[in-house]
């Protein structure tokens, strides 16, 4: 295959968890270190290819439900990852074409990729990206404000990001302060890796050893916390195969991260 280019600020001697997340995902902007890394992985929890691409249709269901049935015109996708197909801009524009999103990561290379590529797909919508580290919500919101409208909701999403942060009172104190800034009828959109296969557990485990950012796998009763004080749309938390699957696949087979959607009251 063609390598991407590397910029000075991209290291391609160390796996990278986006790269690494997008080789699952069936894309081209990985390195030999990354597939290595990814195959590792793959080699203990093979599952981890259809955990990626259930992932994104997992984001393509949701985000087309808020933007259809629900009448979200927001969203703020925090830890956005490598542009590859269907993107939140893509599918929230197609379903609503005036739909404002915000993409926000601190990453180099997702920075690089998504200045190109992340781009209004309606000129009646906005689609802008934001270089914020998502340990500071204070700072996500601040500079979110300047495109979304904070006293109309928000979609606010985390997909399969905060297992990279170590402590999970953190990873509650993040979800928290952003859906508390955001108004009544917003939406949380979240799922994570979780700990439902041995072969899962190990495998992260492991991960850890190749350089990349460790990835923690929590338990579904863990992520449930992040919902407290939110009313969780059916079938509620789940894996995330089977929120709302699209009748016609049969690729409804649980796999090992779980996911669910939630309203502001």
């Amino acid at each position: 295959m063609v390598e991407p280019v590397p910029t000075s600020k991209i290291d391609v001697t160390v796996p990278h968890s986006a790269r690494i997340w997008n080789y699952w995902m069936g894309g081209k902007d990985n390195y030999p270190v990354d597939r290595e890394a990814g195959d590792a992985f793959a080699a203990i929890s093979p599952g981890v290819f259809d955990l990626a691409r259930q992932s994104r249709k997992f984001l393509i269901r949701a985000v087309n439900y808020l933007a259809t049935e629900a009448g979200v015109r927001q969203f703020l996708d925090i830890g956005t990852g490598l542009p590859t197909m269907d993107n939140t801009h893509e599918v929230a524009q197609r379903a609503a074409p005036d739909a404002r999103v915000v993409y926000v990561d601190n990453d180099p290379l997702v920075l690089a990729h998504a200045r190109a590529l992340l781009t209004n797909t309606t000129d009646e919508g906005v689609t802008d990206y934001i270089e914020v580290d998502f340990h500071d919500p204070a700072q996500i919101v601040a500079d979110a404000r300047n495109v979304l409208n904070f006293t109309k909701p928000v979609a606010v999403m985390f997909m399969g990001v905060l297992g990279h942060v170590a402590d999970f009172d953190e990873v509650r104190a993040i979800v928290a302060r952003v859906m508390a800034v955001v108004p009544s009828g917003s939406y949380l959109v979240l799922w994570d890796g979780t700990d439902t296969s041995q072969e899962q557990v190990t495998a992260a485990d492991d991960y850890k050893d190749t350089g990349a950012v460790a990835y923690i796998v929590r338990s579904p009763e863990q992520l449930a916390r992040c919902f407290e004080g939110l009313d969780l749309l059916e079938p509620g938390l789940v894996s995330i195969s089977q929120w709302r699957p699209d009748p016609a696949e049969d690729d409804t087979l649980p796999v090992d991260g779980y996911g669910a959607v939630a309203r502001k009251p």
